[in-house]
């Protein structure tokens, strides 16, 4: 099927908290339009939210300002290429489109970070977020029994949703040290809305176990998970569970944003303060350039959309509260940074890449994360090195040499209808 061509004067890629917060910010700057591989607004971490009006929580206030823009809102939509400079390639189940835009902002947030170790493709066996999203889509979870494990401040939330759902956390496990938390909390002091939260949140779990310095090692059991045997370095408990939730703090997902040519510096999308990229007329906001949080987020998302619009005379302020947030990411990175024994979790028998089924073993004869993927296709799977890429970068300390369309999976039908399209072109010069 031929390209739908759809133009934009600002288009915003991602549908979460902060392409929310850009829609809504560059309203009145003529067709502004955001598009978003789910169905609804909202991304991850609004997942499940009613939107009701009469609702009074960030998320429903933040839908009610995009509709009230007027923002064109493409859901089901993957953006997968981006052929030519002003315009992007996306794909749904009605066919493939042609987005044209004059200004793009780039909210694609962030991704669990999974570690291989023995078990971890058990049934049952998930991430925190990942099983989070499906409880908030109707996965039954009343009276099951849940292990929360892993790093980073998601692991609370997830607890206290689940535990809010009817399920039996039987314990919550974070490998970084008591040490490092106590001075990340110290640290909330003076940002008493997240010092309350996560102090809402731990007595919410007060009779759930909270263990820092500890982490997964095995999951155990036949088909589905029936145990998950947890370490501190010096100790080992096995303990009864019917799901493990299990995630590595965040990785951002920077594959268009690298595939448009934007700087990445440690990871991360290189932004100036007023979120512009490297590559002009290209904004990017959230968690692509650095992992903050739900506040600065919104924040980053705000001042994209106010500059893209022209509307530069009320940055002031957001300028401002950037520079606050910019230090709490670094005390969070600092926090919950993974500990070295967490690359010593897989034995050679280990998969590392579940899309080929390649074991760690196989993928540590090689040196580079290129030759890995040519010797034993490790990467190259339908989550094109998403989940397996993250974790050679920790483990081996790999990077993905570069990022090559489509960033998902195509439709043969998209590819042949582009190869057509291509070939016109060349026909009509």
């Amino acid at each position: 099927m031929a390209d739908r061509p759809l133009d934009f004067n600002i288009l915003i890629v991602g549908g979460g908290p902060a392409g929310m917060a850009a829609a809504s910010a560059a309203a009145g700057a003529g067709t502004v339009g955001i598009v978003d591989d789910n169905p609804n607004l909202g991304g991850q971490i609004w997942r499940g939210q009613s939107f009701a009006v009469e609702q009074k929580n960030a998320a429903a206030a933040m839908y009610r300002r995009v509709q009230q823009a007027g923002v064109t809102h493409l859901p089901r939509l993957r953006v997968l290429d981006a052929p030519r400079p002003g315009i992007l390639l996306a794909e749904s189940e009605a066919g493939s489109y042609e987005l044209r835009y004059r200004k793009l902002v780039l909210a694609t947030g962030a991704r669990e970070r999974f570690l291989p170790f023995p078990g971890w493709t058990l049934r049952n066996v998930m991430g925190a977020g990942g099983l989070q999203a499906m409880v908030k889509s109707g996965l039954p979870i009343p009276g099951k029994r849940v292990v929360v494990a892993g790093s980073g401040p998601l692991l609370l939330a997830v607890a206290a949703y689940l535990y809010e759902q009817g399920a039996q956390v039987v314990s919550i496990c974070e490998q970084s040290p008591f040490a490092r938390l106590a001075k990340f909390s110290f640290g909330l002091l003076g940002d008493p809305r997240r010092l309350a939260q996560g102090v809402g949140y731990r007595m919410q779990l007060r009779r759930t176990p909270y263990r820092a310095g500890w982490w997964p090692i095995a999951a155990r059991g036949t088909r589905y998970i029936e145990s998950v045997v947890l370490s501190d370095g010096h100790r080992t408990q096995e303990v009864p569970c019917d799901y493990l939730a299990c995630g590595f703090h965040l990785v951002p997902n920077i594959e268009l944003p690298a595939l448009l040519g934007c700087e990445l510096l440690h990871g991360f999308v290189r932004v100036d303060e007023q979120q512009q990229t490297s590559v002009s007329g290209i904004y990017c906001a959230g968690e692509p350039t650095g992992i903050g949080g739900l506040e600065q987020a919104i924040l980053e998302g705000e001042i994209a959309g106010l500059v893209c619009s022209g509307r530069t005379e009320a940055l002031r302020p957001l300028l401002q509260k950037k520079k606050k947030f910019g230090k709490f990411a670094d005390r969070l990175a600092r926090a919950f940074a993974l500990r070295p024994e967490l690359r010593g979790l897989a034995n050679a028998e280990t998969i590392l890449c579940r899309c080929e089924d390649v074991s760690f073993g196989d993928v540590r004869k090689h040196s580079s994360w290129r030759a890995a993927k040519l010797h034993t296709r490790c990467g190259m799977g339908p989550c094109q090195g998403r989940i397996c890429g993250a974790a050679t970068e920790f483990l081996f300390g790999w990077n993905a040499d570069s990022v090559r369309p489509p960033i998902f999976p195509m439709r043969f039908g998209t590819m042949v209808g582009r190869g057509c399209t291509q070939e016109n072109k060349l026909q009509e010069r």
